[in-house]
């Protein structure tokens, strides 16, 4: 039990984490809307009716949607646009590695990775495949919930609700999302342009600390 809690402590940590925190944002979101609804003289609402609201679905999600089209993006532009200097890139002279085709397979290789035809091709690009088809539903979870959530701000403002269709189309829908994306899109050319010069002992993102600046990929 200690081996595999020690071979999956970076998943295991990664996901107690993110467990709490949604705990966490879930109570404190309740909080703040039951404040809400006490200025506008309406009485209070159950923790578990406050999950279902668009207040909590729409913060869940509009977060969601940023961070599955940053990683989406992240693994398909890696895999064919490099940066010199930086571990986050392949390296400069290298197309594509040995072991992406199937003449380099062993006996332990991925089964769908030795199957011809449209199988490999979509296991070839599964990873990019998954990250932008989550992108794509949390982009929809966000306009339902957060076409929910604008509804109840008019219903406690005395104005009139929205369709999805009007929301989408709406300045507040893309202000939401483009402020999330230019966000996560800074963070990651932060990251690959900070690593060519700094360093971080022990971490895989990281150089090796005696690599010089111009040394590419990992």
């Amino acid at each position: 039990m200690r081996r595999w809690l020690w071979f999956n402590s970076l998943s295991l940590v990664i996901v107690a984490a993110f467990v709490i925190f949604i705990v966490l944002q879930s109570i404190f979101g309740w909080r703040v809307y039951n404040e809400e609804l006490a200025t506008a003289g309406r009485a209070a609402l159950g923790y578990w009716r406050y999950l279902g609201t668009g207040h909590f679905g729409e913060a869940v999600f509009e977060n969601w949607e940023w961070e599955f089209l940053q990683m989406g993006a992240y693994v398909l532009l890696t895999a064919y646009l490099v940066q010199r200097g930086s571990p986050e890139s392949k390296p400069l002279d290298e197309k594509d590695r040995p072991d992406d085709y199937p003449q380099q397979a062993t006996a332990r290789s991925p089964k769908l990775a030795k199957r011809p035809g449209l199988v490999q091709v979509i296991y070839r690009n599964s990873l990019s495949i998954a990250l932008l088809s989550l992108f794509v539903l949390s982009f929809v979870a966000h306009l339902i919930t957060g076409t929910a959530e604008y509804n109840e701000q008019q219903a406690l403002e005395g104005g009139s609700p929205v369709t999805v269709l009007q929301f989408v189309g709406s300045p507040t829908f893309w202000f939401q999302s483009m402020q999330n994306w230019q966000s996560e899109f800074l963070a990651v050319g932060c990251l690959i342009l900070l690593s060519i010069v700094l360093r971080q002992h022990g971490s895989p993102q990281s150089k090796p600390v005696m690599a010089p600046h111009d040394h590419t990929g990992e």
